[in-house]
């Protein structure tokens, strides 16, 4: 009969102790690290370690990628909603602007036309601006922002890069009423420019005409004839474009022939006009508001004085004819 001894010893405790197993545990991964150091043998398990490792990386980072990607997207959107707006306004802006430019680019243009235009015919310019018309149809007449503080004077010639708008009829301070040419009270002394045929031009009523009553028969007048100012009344400048003749009709009936003339004058369209001192203002008090004409003020020290020219505002009774 065999009898089977019992060993009572721990298993944990067979085999060889534990400070063995960890001395060459440590000794083998010493060694491990020294031989990786200089001869890198374990770069490429490394590498492949890393491989297998990158999955594991990308489920647990995946979480967190997508709640960055959720709200970036709606950060973005309300970015680019916001940026937008901006974006529109600003452009809004731009075309507003644009328009303004545009506005004062042609206003440089006018201006710009209206001092070339008088280079040569004034001693001295001042631009002013239209600020209301007379609703009256059968009245040509403006209002401008120049007045007795600008020097302005009662007679003065107005002008613009076309020909001759018409004259100051009255002064305030800081304002002044002006006549237009086509005006029915207004009249000027004009010549032909092609022959030197002195006539006069009378307002008609009408902004786009002129009439010649005292052109007779025989006269030497066309068609497309050029009138320009003659300067013997002593207010517009000579040799300025007055118009041009539009329709000449001779009745052997009649004593005179009629004959219009189309102004040369945007007066429909003037913005901007240009006074003018020929040789100097006259020496006459500026009118003021609520003032009888003969006041005893005197006109401002940048207007000297100078004889008191003959009016053209009275019509062709008060101007020699021809």
């Amino acid at each position: 009969m065999v009898t089977l001894s019992s060993d009572t010893r721990p298993i944990i405790g067979r085999g060889p102790p534990l400070g063995a197993s960890f001395f060459f545990l440590a000794l083998l991964a010493v060694t491990v690290m020294v031989l990786d150091h200089r001869s890198s043998y374990l770069q490429t398990a490394r590498l492949w370690l890393g491989a297998a490792a990158n999955p594991l990386y990308a489920v647990v980072q995946a979480p967190f990628d997508a709640w960055d990607w959720l709200t970036e997207s709606f950060r973005d959107r309300s970015r680019l909603r916001a940026e937008n707006a901006r974006l529109t306004d600003e452009l809004r802006q731009a075309r507003v602007q644009l328009l303004s430019f545009a506005a004062l680019r042609e206003e440089n243009r006018r201006l710009r036309q209206v001092r070339e235009a008088s280079r040569d015919i004034a001693a001295r310019t001042l631009v002013a601006e239209i600020i209301r018309v007379d609703v009256d149809p059968f009245r040509h007449r403006v209002r401008l922002n120049k007045g007795a503080a600008d020097g302005v004077f009662r007679g003065q010639p107005i002008l613009d890069a076309f020909g001759i708008v018409g004259q100051i009829m009255q002064v305030d301070q800081y304002s002044s009423l002006a006549i237009l040419v086509t005006d029915a009270e207004h009249a000027v002394p004009v010549l032909v420019n092609r022959n030197g045929l002195r006539t006069i031009a009378s307002g008609s009523g009408d902004l786009d005409r002129l009439t010649l009553p005292f052109v007779t028969l025989e006269a030497d007048i066309e068609i497309g004839d050029l009138l320009v100012s003659s300067g013997l009344d002593g207010v517009f400048p000579a040799g300025y474009p007055v118009g041009r003749i539009s329709r000449v009709q001779r009745d052997p009936a009649e004593t005179f022939a009629a004959v219009e003339a189309e102004p040369l004058a945007q007066l429909d369209r003037d913005r901007e006009v240009l006074l003018v001192w020929v040789d100097q203002p006259p020496d006459t008090p500026a009118e003021r508001p609520g003032e009888p004409e003969a006041s005893s003020q005197p006109a401002q020290a940048d207007a000297p004085s100078q004889p008191r020219p003959a009016q053209s505002t009275a019509g062709p009774t008060e101007t020699e004819a021809p």
